[in-house]
């Protein structure tokens, strides 16, 4: 698998290879995040642009930020847990939070998300990078989803949402500090699957950004009122039309300080997830025209290459993948899968390993405390080694690939003769389907975990090596799907199914992909 990439002006690298971010002169390829940063919301402070993204049963949102719109980098999470039934029970797969928005008011950065059985939640930070406010549930009720806050120029708080199942949109009026809501709300639009409202105000008019249509077949839809409660117009802005990029949908339109209008938006991209795109905008008789009209219908399509917004950036770079443990806590780039169990959790046992003290469960689905991270670009690699030396009877500990499917690669210790035999081992959901015993692996000897990932063929691949030199295949290839509104993941995991744990102790996360480097391989 080749990771270095060298790119052409067609947008590929010299084997093929669609290329994506900032490429170093002056333009970006789309997407320009080509990771799961499903439902994105971005919001400009100043100079700044921040995002965050639905993350489901995954803790927590993330936040990032950029200088120049195209090179992102993780400054923080919003939350580190949900204090909420299931969130402790591994039961609350695809739930958590949905599509989130931000506001900025009162020198505060806002966000509300709905979860889809408890409710809508607010909180708020006056650096993007936290400390965060605990959530705060402002109605406890089910099935709302995409709120979206907007304080008008009176001081006159609203909130506009959708419901699950998409539709219809529907404004509240809302407390100006966001604890409460004021009224059961007016229904402004009926559509096909609209969901996920943006609300801004621009020339006298109050717009309404939707997405419709559905997350893979769907196109963004402006609406436009010069009254909050409507009546709205409407237009298609954006669309696939004659390009691969199927439901450009879901985002945010932005406008920079120099008065250059762009949109984020999403792509459904498979394993990959929702991947980040970002076109430009321009506006006509008070519409914005997104992307480029290659058919020639009246209605935007996504650009693959494109100049940058601001001219060409010093430096090309990707959000935080790898991790040496070398710190005091792990990289803000993981997010544990439901809550985590902080006190098994540690970089302090062992100088320079990241620690898991497993917690029983029957299998890795049920696994807490996995520490996963998105999986990124077409062709990516991840690594790590596992020191067993202090795992018991029943440990099971390695390099996790989650989706639809919960596959786990490692070492699991069984007893043999009397004596504790790592073996290595594949896991399949729950059923093992590979194991090699290794009788005589001296304890000082790591082994060390590859995950080879290759998501335009949908392969995916383990092998294993104790010697950091050859590596054997661990299994067979497979395939991945995504699940649970969820792309694919990778990460670390260690749970066991005896009552008398012992530790795993983690050398290092490393991930290398084919696209700008991230910023902790630097």
């Amino acid at each position: 698998m080749a990771l270095a990439i060298f790119f052409t002006a067609r947008g590929t690298d010299r084997n093929g290879i669609p290329a994506w971010g900032d490429l170093g002169d002056g333009t970006f390829a789309n997407p320009v995040l080509n990771a799961d940063y499903s439902d994105p919301d971005i919001i400009r402070i100043g100079d700044k642009y921040y995002l965050t993204c639905s993350e489901f049963h995954y803790m927590g949102m993330p936040m990032l930020e950029s200088d120049d719109m195209v090179n992102w980098r993780i400054i923080g999470q919003v939350y580190d847990r949900i204090d909420l039934p299931g969130y402790s029970d591994m039961t609350k797969y695809a739930e958590g939070t949905w599509a989130p928005a931000f506001g900025y008011h009162d020198g505060k950065l806002w966000i509300f998300v709905c979860t889809p059985e408890e409710g809508l939640f607010m909180t708020n930070a006056e650096n993007p990078a936290g400390p965060w406010q605990p959530l705060h549930l402002v109605k406890g009720i089910d099935k709302w989803e995409d709120p979206c806050p907007f304080w008008d120029e009176d001081g006159q708080a609203y909130l506009v949402r959708s419901r699950h199942r998409a539709g219809p949109i529907i404004i509240h009026r809302m407390s100006p500090d966001g604890r409460e809501l004021l009224d059961e709300g007016v229904t402004v639009y009926k559509g096909p699957v609209a969901e996920g409202p943006k609300m801004f105000k621009k020339d006298g008019y109050y717009y309404i950004s939707i997405p419709e249509g559905g997350v893979s077949k769907g196109w963004q839809t402006i609406l436009r009122s010069r009254d909050i409660y409507g009546p709205y117009e409407s237009r298609r802005v954006l669309e696939r039309g004659s390009t691969d990029i199927n439901g450009p949908h879901q985002g945010s339109l932005i406008e920079t300080p120099q008065g250059d209008w762009w949109f984020y938006h999403f792509q459904s991209a498979g394993t990959r997830g929702r991947v980040l795109h970002l076109q430009p905008v321009t506006w006509a008789d008070g519409w914005p025209v997104i992307g480029t009209d290659y058919d020639g219908n009246g209605v935007g399509e996504p650009m693959h290459i494109v100049p940058m917004p601001f001219g060409k950036s010093a430096e090309s770079f990707t959000p935080q993948t790898s991790d040496e443990f070398d710190g005091d806590r792990p990289g803000i780039q993981w997010q544990t899968n439901h809550n985590p169990v902080d006190e098994n959790i540690s970089l302090a046992k062992r100088k320079g390993h990241l620690t898991l003290r497993p917690l029983n469960a029957a299998k890795l689905r049920e696994a807490r405390n996995q520490l996963t991270q998105k999986i990124m670009g077409f062709k990516s690699v991840a690594s790590t080694a596992i020191d067993w030396s202090d795992m018991k009877e029943g440990d099971r500990s390695g390099l996790a690939c989650l989706g639809q499917r919960f596959m786990g690669a490692g070492v699991m210790m069984e007893k043999t003769d009397g004596r504790n035999v790592p073996v290595i081992y594949l896991e399949a959901d729950s059923t093992v389907t590979f194991r090699q015993p290794l009788p005589g692996l001296r304890k000082n000897r790591p082994v060390i975990i590859r995950l080879e990932i290759d998501t335009a063929a949908n392969l995916f691949a383990y092998s294993y090596s104790t010697d950091g030199k050859t590596f054997k295949p661990l299994g067979m290839p497979f395939e991945m799907q995504g699940g649970f509104w969820k792309g694919v993941r990778t990460g670390l995991y260690a749970y066991t199914t005896s009552p008398l744990p012992g530790e795993t102790h983690f050398d290092y996360f490393r991930y290398t992909h084919d696209g700008p480097p991230s910023l902790s391989r630097r």
